[in-house]
């Protein structure tokens, strides 16, 4: 129980980034994968240039969403460190087959400050990757139209858009990312909305990061009160575009154990069809990438359900491993992780995915969710 995951609140519209990097055996450090069947990756720069002095951030230049904010978990044990393979730096790709929203705060900033002297490394290895737009603030009138323009952008491209929806009422249990919707009902009107947007095309949903495995803070009537308005989300999404692909909350490796979280999963409704493709895992987290693949498949087989089912894992940040202090507020040392792809040619994985937004600070390094340049660059470089 470590750690949690979402850290990506938003006000306006929300556009957090998510891109992958891929790490089996190898790295989790912005690599490409082994072998991958993904179209025209196009290598990026390896080596940046000279650290400059840190300087102050500037604020996000656009009234882009500021994402969430980072949610402390209970301490889970030690989290094994990254062996010296994993910490090796590799070249960066990119997925052809995933789309990048052009509106987030890094793309702004490097819009802004193309003479500060990180901006060559940060536009190159984070702002030129596909990345999530997070939903994270509850305004029902516009969700409909924001959705779809993402949706729209992505059909528009040819490629694969990530969206998250993030307003469960009782949101990150009170902590740094609390908001959402204000009861289940507002909820579950606001998720057709919602729904109403996602087009006829390929898209893949991040359903809610922490509202299955930070659900402990509710009571027992309260859990499955939730659960019963995730199954109906994933029910009313997969009817609204049989081709979006909906991913549920499978926390991270360092939090609950694989039977526990499949057991919640299964009452969420994670093990149907009707309303899953599967699980998501290290959200805003850490986490080695070989870590996630074996703990998902673990959740996966205790959760049962068709062997379609699989999962994605967020590699953002997951380059140099979790901290081993179990710290998870913008905690240094850490890397960038795999670059996005949906070809990881790992069993039951179907995506390495950013789905947090390298840069945006978890609260200590910058204010929650703003893109902080300084952060950005350490992960980069």
């Amino acid at each position: 129980m470590v750690v949690a995951a979402s850290v990506v609140v938003a006000v306006g519209t929300v556009t957090g980034m998510m891109s992958a990097l891929d790490d089996t055996a190898r790295s989790d450090e912005a690599g490409p994968p082994e072998v991958t069947r993904s179209p025209s990756l196009e290598s990026l720069p390896i080596v940046p240039p000279p650290s400059p002095s840190v300087t102050k951030s500037p604020a996000p230049a656009s009234p882009s969403p500021s994402p969430a904010s980072p949610t402390p978990k209970k301490k889970a044990g030690p989290t094994p460190s990254p062996t010296a393979t994993e910490r090796k730096q590799q070249p960066t790709v990119v997925s052809a087959r995933l789309y990048r929203h052009p509106e987030s705060q890094v793309l702004a900033w490097v819009r802004d400050n193309a003479g500060d002297p990180r901006h060559a490394v940060i536009e190159s290895r984070i702002a030129a990757q596909p990345a999530a737009v997070w939903f994270a603030d509850f305004t029902p009138a516009t969700i409909t139209a924001r959705v779809r323009a993402v949706t729209t952008g992505g059909s528009a491209s040819g490629r694969v858009p990530v969206v998250v929806p993030y307003a469960i009422p009782d949101r990150d249990c009170g902590g740094h990312s609390q908001g959402g919707a204000p009861d289940l009902d507002a909820y579950d009107a606001w998720i057709d909305r919602f729904a109403a947007g996602l087009g006829s095309g390929d898209v893949i949903v991040i359903l809610e990061p922490d509202s299955i495995a930070q659900s402990e803070c509710l009571s027992a009537a309260e859990r499955a009160d939730r659960f019963a308005s995730l199954a109906r989300a994933g029910r009313v999404l997969k009817a609204a575009n049989p081709k979006a692909r909906v991913y549920y909350d499978a926390g991270h490796s360092g939090w609950n154990a694989p039977g526990k979280q499949a057991a919640w999963l299964r009452q969420a409704g994670a093990a149907s069809t009707a309303s899953s493709d599967g699980v998501f895992s290290n959200v805003s987290n850490f986490h080695a990438t070989a870590a996630e693949i074996a703990y998902d498949r673990q959740v996966l087989d205790a959760l049962g359900g068709p062997a379609s089912l699989g999962a994605v894992i967020d590699t953002s940040r997951n380059g140099a491993g979790a901290p081993t202090d179990g710290e998870w507020c913008d905690p240094a040392g850490r890397k960038l992780g795999r670059a996005p792809t949906l070809a990881t040619e790992e069993a039951r994985i179907d995506a390495y995915l950013w789905v947090k937004l390298p840069g945006e600070s978890d609260g200590c390094k910058g204010k929650p969710g703003t893109f902080t340049a300084s952060y950005a660059y350490d992960l980069a470089r």
